[in-house]
């Protein structure tokens, strides 16, 4: 295996799973545009969603003050991902690697300018059952086709009246089980060959690494801080993914 590869793995790894543990999210958006780089889309994206769901599962404690009102809300975005994720899974074989990493930029760009529009957004103050089930319908899509299931969630919860602790409560268990479903599929489906495993192998060590010290992070960050290094993330590997994908297009 080339060290180059070696070097990619560990620094995808290490960069998905910090925003993870920071965010309960994130790993695809911060991961897949370093992977592609070195590996096709049906063998970077499953390592992706075996890196979020180890990554999600040792901070899944980070819920604990919001279990009750966050678990009650959770199956309206639950079930229907469930759902909806089968069918994402397919979306591999029709796109290149291109396309993905493409539309990995054009959502991390969206989610910043969201986050930059969200203070002159209306807040939600009622429950909308139906739009919660919307939600997790095209998020199973979503995460089956590209392990992010998180990012259209994250920016539904930006507009409920939901404190950090209620919205992880969310946020981390839907992504675990969406991804940890995903995982299942891809082992069904053959993509997680011999190599794929080896540089599984290689990604887990960065990855539980980088995850704690974002869930430390994210305990000494106050609301605003949270939100605004998120944002800065999102826009800055938006901008770098689509300033490299034009790079290689003009070589």
């Amino acid at each position: 295996m080339q060290w180059e590869i070696i070097i990619c793995v560990v620094l995808g790894a290490a960069a998905g799973g910090f925003v993870n543990g920071l965010a309960g999210f994130g790993t695809a958006l911060m991961s897949l545009g370093i992977w592609l780089q070195a590996m096709p889309a049906e063998q970077a994206v499953p390592i992706v969603a075996a890196m979020s769901v180890i990554s999600g599962v040792q901070s899944l404690w980070l819920t604990r003050s919001g279990l009750s009102k966050g678990f009650r809300r959770l199956p309206r975005f639950l079930l229907p991902a469930l759902f909806a994720m089968p069918l994402g899974t397919y979306i591999l074989f029709w796109v290149d690697a291109s396309t993905i990493k493409i539309t990995i930029a054009c959502l991390m760009l969206l989610y910043g300018a969201f986050l930059i529009a969200k203070h002159s957004l209306p807040q939600m103050n009622k429950d909308h059952p139906v739009l919660d089930a919307l939600v997790g319908f095209a998020s199973g899509l979503l995460g089956g086709a590209a392990s992010l299931s998180g990012v259209l969630p994250t920016m539904w919860a930006a507009l409920q009246p939901w404190n950090k602790q209620e919205t992880s409560a969310i946020l981390r268990p839907f992504n675990v089980i969406i991804l940890g479903l995903a995982c299942a599929v891809y082992l069904w489906r053959g993509y997680f060959t011999l190599d794929t495993l080896g540089l599984m192998a290689i990604a887990i060590p960065s990855t539980l690494i980088a995850a704690q010290i974002g869930v430390a992070l994210y305990k000494r960050l106050s609301d605003g801080a949270f939100r605004r290094l998120l944002l800065w993330l999102m826009i800055g590997g938006g901008l770098s993914l689509i300033a490299r994908e034009l790079l290689f297009a003009a070589l």
